[in-house]
């Protein structure tokens, strides 16, 4: 959570908000709740401080910090993506351009659920420079990341798009939630039925605060703590103080859990929560302390029950449909963004890197695949093994950005096949080249039961480069 803000509430008319709409009052449009057919599942408190543990070893690897910009924040985003990628979400980088230090935020989508109806679940995934930022928020950040592998783990029918994220630059002011908030059109916001905030969730000394506690966004929420006899009180001191407030500001409902900050715990609230009173929620706020051990588990595991519950309650139908047999829904390819570098691939792996500064972006993160560029004869080529398991459907997908000196609109000089074992799956070539990014598709659910080389082979004549930068690839299987 950052160290200070002017906080500003603002409510919106229902029908104001079809329309794109914002009042300075009035009456939040009620958050209608599915009349769920099954529980939601438990999370496991321990899954959640696993998470915790591999972002205090990111922090240690990288300078004892995770702030937003630098490799610390950089590996936080690539261990997060790498889990959701494999559980089968629709994972894309957006790149903070207005940030104090540029980086990205994280974006998911469960497949499933009308794409109108979304419900929005996130937590910053920065720390502050001082510290590795385990409470502040990796609680929050690791929360998310469990009950969205849940999620899909148990496949339910959704009633509403479930859509998680993880904001970069929360501790220099809210700047990548606003970032991504500010650049919605009027249709993606009316679109946000509810935005759910998490920071700072498993304070030591903590308490069980909701933002906006008497809202129909906090229903779900505050219904499963008052089931739990927790008396849960307004979070007064994160008002405007998180990435929920980037949200209220253009007119979304909003909610979350929170424990606590710097502010003092009072003897009313230590008699009914425990804990000790007059001293900090979380008394290594903003500190170097701020580590695995700074992690009230009850608090922690209270917050992460939540909002299963809430997910349930909003966005799913209560019936599951598990996928087919043997076929579980899943992401099979290693290091598929190359944030990892050579981890998984085989071949040209000199061509994997950070090119930006030599005018090649990558298409999320910062480390892609550039093959061939020379001007001259070369051949390169990237290559890994997949499995596809028998009876399962399969898509290699990947995003390539294709530049050329050549001139020609006819003749491919330089060339990008795409092969699966020793079938072809495409060509490209310098006919191919654009300004930006494309993204390419192909099927591979004729090899399935098989295990599958997949290479890129480039190609290069012997005069004007083409350069072929590949990003984000994937292998989803269902």
């Amino acid at each position: 959570m950052r160290s200070r803000a002017v906080a500003l509430t603002l409510t919106v008319s229902a029908a104001l908000i079809g329309a794109g709409l914002a009042l300075p009052a009035g009456a939040a449009p009620p958050v209608q709740l599915t009349p769920a057919l099954a529980a939601a599942p438990d999370i496991a408190v321990a899954n959640v401080q696993a998470h915790l543990a591999q972002l205090g070893t990111i922090a240690s690897s990288n300078g004892g910090t995770r702030r937003s910009g630098t490799a610390g924040y950089t590996a936080s985003v690539a261990y997060i993506k790498g889990k959701l990628q494999a559980a089968g979400y629709t994972v894309a980088e957006q790149t903070c351009t207005s940030c104090t230090y540029r980086a990205n935020n994280l974006i998911a989508d469960w497949p499933g659920g009308p794409s109108d109806q979304i419900t929005m679940f996130g937590a910053h995934l920065d720390s502050v420079a001082a510290g590795p930022g385990i409470n502040d928020n990796g609680s929050g950040s690791a929360t998310l990341l469990e009950n969205a592998l849940v999620l899909a783990q148990q496949h339910p029918t959704m009633s509403r798009h479930v859509r998680f994220a993880w904001w970069a630059g929360e501790e220099q002011g809210l700047q990548g939630s606003a970032f991504y908030a500010n650049a919605l059109t009027s249709t993606q916001r009316t679109q946000i039925k509810a935005y759910y905030n998490f920071d700072m969730v498993g304070s030591t000394n903590g308490g069980y605060f909701i933002n906006h506690i008497t809202s129909s966004a906090a229903v779900p929420m505050k219904a499963y703590w008052d089931s739990l006899g927790l008396q849960p009180e307004e979070n007064t001191e994160g008002a405007g103080r998180s990435d929920d407030y980037s949200f209220e500001r253009v007119g979304i409902p909003t909610s979350g859990y929170a424990a606590g900050a710097s502010a003092r715990k009072t003897s009313a609230q230590a008699a009914k929560w425990g804990g000790t009173a007059n001293s900090a929620y979380d008394s290594c706020y903003h500190q170097a302390c701020d580590t695995t051990s700074n992690i009230n588990a009850t608090l922690l595991n209270r917050a992460a029950d939540g909002v299963a519950s809430t997910i349930w309650a909003t966005s799913v139908s209560g019936t599951t449909t598990p996928p087919p047999t043997g076929c579980t829904s899943a992401q099979v390819l290693t290091n598929p963004g190359f944030e990892s570098g050579a981890t998984g691939w085989s071949g040209t792996t000199g061509a994997i890197g950070q090119w930006a500064s030599q005018g090649q972006a990558a298409h999320g993160g910062s480390y892609s695949a550039w093959l061939l560029g020379y001007g001259s004869t070369h051949t390169e080529s990237l290559s890994q093994s997949v499995t596809i398991p028998s009876g399962c459907t399969a898509t290699l997908s990947f995003y390539v950005h294709i530049d050329s000196a050549e001139t020609t609109t006819s003749t491919a000089y330089d060339k990008l096949t795409i092969t699966a074992g020793s079938t072809t799956l495409g060509t490209l070539s310098n006919l191919n080249k654009a300004t930006g990014y494309v993204q390419k598709s192909y099927s591979l659910s004729a090899f399935a039961g098989q295990t599958v080389t997949l290479k890129f082979n480039g190609t290069e004549d012997s005069s004007l480069q083409t350069s072929f930068v590949l990003d984000d690839a994937a292998v989803q299987i269902s």
